[in-house]
């Protein structure tokens, strides 16, 4: 068993770089991306057509907008920066040289200095320091380098993003000045978000509490109500409770979690004004006493807690009730009952313990739930939890927090299958993993 959880464990790795070099090459190769609609804006927007906004455009701008969306490199590259197994560029700046020159003054990010790129005839450039007064500290260049966009790679470039438009003119040469260095997943490091300017892993943290409060009474309601609820509808199956109970979950589980809590927040919040209709806490939640922040919180906690339960409701005690069921109805059940084995004893010493294998199998799964949440419930209410985070990453096309946050998740997936198997083994003393 120790070499299956091993090699499950040695094979999370390769099965991370395999899911987020999927979405990485998706989100990039996907129309619509950040630099076609910051070159949408340039132009104004929808309202006129592609090529009628082309002739507003210069080449300058779209390497603008690329540089600064880091799009400027290929695929393959981009995503080994992004996982640390080669150089990004930490700070870059550029600016075409002039035309007829070859040299050109960009100014040093960061600082006040202005520094000379020189290109010499077979295409080298060299970074130069700005003249310095007497007297004056001259600029550290330490870790500065200089690379040169060429007129043919500008056509190509203008070719992709503005493909059914010929260039106005033919483009002058372009000098990036840039900083580069290890920053990326295995340095640590998810990056900084586009849109907020944040770091990643700062705002996935600062998430993290209201999604693990949230996960965690939902894992406790789920499995404290739904397993002794099966139970006894297994035991009294075709009961009036069991009817009545079975019409109540499965209603619950026709209707969405994020269509209930629309349902709530205009009816009990909006209209009866029974529960805050947004957030996690009011407004004045710093002013009140320890009592009333706990009540606070459990005030605005009522109407999203019931949203996350009801769809797990039906399907944990309909789960729990059948398989009791199968076992109560098997072989060996009704030979500890012939035996003289108190009914009490066969359902909970005998039929539980089999009965509760497949629910083992997915309790690894809901670790990922427990942080992850519901990005549409918490919209909904508007919880700044990791389910909206991941709600906004989407809707902004932010890439950077987008590969930040399916990194989390598919770690926190991956983890909950190994848990899964584990607890199938420990439930399960006939599972071996050999």
């Amino acid at each position: 068993m120790r070499a299956y959880f091993l090699r499950r464990i040695l094979l999370v790795p390769f099965t991370l770089i395999g899911i987020t070099a999927l979405v990485f090459a998706t989100i990039r190769l996907a129309p619509g991306g950040p630099v076609e609609q910051r070159l949408a804006q340039l132009v104004g927007g929808e309202k006129r057509s592609r090529a009628e906004a082309a002739f507003s455009l210069t080449p300058a701008q779209v390497l603008e907008e690329e540089e600064k969306e880091d799009e400027d490199k290929g695929l393959a590259r981009s995503y080994f920066e992004w996982l640390g197994l080669a150089p990004r560029d930490l700070a870059k700046t550029g600016k075409e040289f002039p035309k007829g020159k070859d040299e050109v003054e960009i100014p040093l990010p960061g600082t006040v200095h202005v520094v000379t790129v020189k290109r010499a005839a077979d295409g080298t450039v060299t970074l130069h320091p700005p003249e310095q007064a007497a007297g004056e500290i001259p600029p550290d260049l330490s870790g500065w380098e200089v690379r040169l966009r060429t007129p043919a790679e500008q056509a190509e470039r203008w070719k992709k993003w503005v493909p059914d438009v010929d260039l106005p003119a033919t483009p002058e040469y372009r000098a990036i000045l840039f900083k580069p260095g290890y920053d990326g997943l295995l340095q640590g490091s998810l990056g900084n978000s586009k849109k907020y300017q944040d770091s990643v892993w700062s705002m996935i943290l600062a998430r993290m509490p209201v999604s693990l409060y949230f996960g965690l009474l939902s894992m406790i309601a789920v499995y404290g109500i739904c397993l002794p609820l099966g139970i006894v509808k297994a035991i009294r199956h075709r009961t009036y409770l069991d009817n009545v109970t079975s019409v109540a979950v499965f209603a619950g589980y026709a209707i969405p979690g994020y269509a209930l809590g629309s349902l709530l927040v205009v009816f009990l919040g909006a209209k009866l004004g029974w529960f805050p209709i947004r957030g996690f806490t009011g407004d004045d939640f710093e002013s009140l006493s320890t009592f009333g922040k706990i009540k606070d919180v459990l005030h605005h906690t009522a109407m999203p807690l019931v949203c996350y339960l009801i769809g797990s409701f039906a399907f944990m005690t309909m789960m729990m009730k059948n398989n009791l069921m199968d076992n109560l109805a098997a072989d060996y059940v009704r030979t500890a009952a012939a035996k003289g084995v108190s009914f009490p004893t066969a359902v909970f010493k005998h039929a539980f313990r089999n009965s509760i294998i497949p629910i083992a199998t997915t309790f690894g799964n809901n670790i990922s739930l427990l942080v992850a949440g519901s990005m549409l419930i918490e919209r909904v209410f508007d919880i700044n939890g990791f389910g909206l985070l991941q709600f906004s990453a989407i809707y902004e096309r932010d890439q950077p927090l987008i590969m930040g946050v399916l990194f989390f998740s598919a770690l926190l997936l991956l983890i909950g299958n190994i848990l899964s198997d584990l607890c199938v083994a420990l439930v399960d003393p006939r599972v071996s993993y050999k």
